[in-house]
């Protein structure tokens, strides 16, 4: 699980670390050292101080520690990279050491919270159901046993179990967002509304509910409006006013990089009525394009040959190529591409490990043909992907190549038949980022 050494996840902790005890099983402290405040050397030295001592008294408690080594880019919000590199971390301490679930200490509280910054934002449906209790991040399973729990119980684990946690003066930052709102603020509003953190997780419950359906009702519609990775705009505006902004933001999600921005879906469905033709930018070169009754959305030259790092003979300067060695199981962040090659054992249907000891990452550039199995028939990505019903954003990965210009791998489809030697071997999955 998830510790940072502070109140909420070193009672977590504590309660989990006494469970698995008592169950046989083992729990690994997962904490990550984000290098950004100058008593961050001591709190990682405090999270494995206290694990020694657990273990030394019979609990099943392993620690495990990642140092982050980037910087937010320029722009870019402290918050924003903190929590993104975060979860990036512990799906990889939690795939080095084979764990199936991640547990964070989130609370009632943290929720109520969560759901009133949403709301201050603007936040629709989506956004109003704050934090998941469950949900899939890098390949990694992630669960918030405690988000109904208020934070008073925490507290009592605490004392009962004497625990000392580190106490982390971000927390309290009034330039965070959640500082400011924490700073005397909440404890007005708990003593004005004392129900307030249980009715705001309760509205949270309801709208990610609601966020469910409207999701079910969008991608019913996708069904009907899209062709070709098109919006039929006919069809598309056939569909009451609210329904049609719900089935546009669904098709732009699928599409841009960073999601249905707000300004770019009013403009749509402000002027779209009135065209026959036009042309809208998308942010980072990309843009939405209306011609012959088709909206379709065009990524940016910028994006398209934006070179991909990793660690090997990547560098930010040379052409659309990469090289690696995925010869090893793991995890194989790839930034540029916002998303991770992930390399399994498996029993049968693998690719030969020697064979991936010299791979090239690549775009698609058009003509690419893959087989899906022994018997079939190589053909082209986009008949394949509108055969699978591969939805757009799963597709948005590098095509991995062998040395002698096989393909092997296509993001959204999997391994190529050809290069799989049907006995045991190493398998490959290519996992999107998502931010939250």
């Amino acid at each position: 699980m998830a510790c940072s050494g502070g109140a909420d996840s070193l009672a977590l902790l504590r309660a989990t670390a006494g469970q698995a005890a008592e169950l046989g099983l083992k729990v690994v402290a997962l904490h990550v050292h984000h290098g950004l405040l100058p008593d961050a050397d001591a709190w990682a030295a405090a999270v494995q101080r206290r694990c020694r001592r657990w273990q030394q008294k019979g609990l099943p408690v392993d620690v495990a520690v990642v140092r982050l080594t980037g910087r937010p880019a320029a722009g870019e919000s402290m918050e924003a990279w903190a929590r993104r590199e975060r979860y990036r971390a512990l799906a990889a301490l939690a795939d080095r050491h084979q764990l199936g679930l991640v547990l964070l200490a989130q609370h009632q509280r943290d929720q109520a919270e969560t759901f009133l910054l949403q709301a201050l934002r603007g936040g629709g449906a989506a956004g109003l159901a704050a934090m998941p209790r469950t949900f899939v991040r890098h390949g990694i399973a992630f669960a918030r046993p405690w988000l109904n729990q208020p934070r008073e119980r925490i507290e009592s684990v605490l004392r009962a179990y004497r625990l000392r946690p580190v106490l982390d003066p971000s927390n309290a930052d009034p330039r965070l967002a959640r500082g400011r709102l924490r700073g005397g603020l909440w404890d007005r509003l708990r003593l004005a509304y004392p129900d307030i953190e249980a009715a705001l997780g309760g509205a949270a419950a309801r709208a990610a509910s609601e966020a469910a359906v409207l999701d079910e009702v969008a991608r019913g519609d996708a069904t009907r409006l899209h062709q070709d990775e098109c919006l039929v705009r006919d069809a598309w505006l056939a569909l009451s006013p609210a329904r049609r902004e719900l089935a546009l933001r669904h098709w732009l999600s699928q599409h841009g990089p960073h999601g249905a921005p707000v300004a770019l879906t009013r403009r749509l469905l402000s002027e779209v009525p009135a065209l026959s033709a036009g042309r809208w930018p998308a942010g980072d070169g990309a843009e939405v394009r209306l011609y012959r009754g088709m909206l379709s959305f065009k990524v940016g030259a910028a994006a398209l040959q934006r070179p991909a790092p990793a660690a090997s003979a990547c560098n930010g300067s040379g052409p659309p190529v990469c090289g690696l060695d995925l010869s090893l199981p793991g995890r194989y962040p790839q930034p540029a591409w916002r998303g991770s090659l992930v390399v399994r054992r498996v029993a049968r249907g693998g690719i030969p490990a020697k064979a991936l000891a010299s791979v090239e990452l690549r775009h698609r550039v058009g003509g690419e043909r893959w087989q899906g199995s022994p018997a079939g028939i190589p053909r082209s990505l986009k008949k394949q992907y509108q055969a699978l019903a591969c939805p757009a954003w799963a597709r948005q990965g590098p095509l991995l190549w062998s040395a002698d210009g096989k393909l092997i791998f296509v993001p959204g489809l999997g391994l190529d038949a050809r290069a799989v030697s049907g006995g045991p071997g190493l398998s490959i999955e290519w996992h999107v980022d998502v931010t939250g």
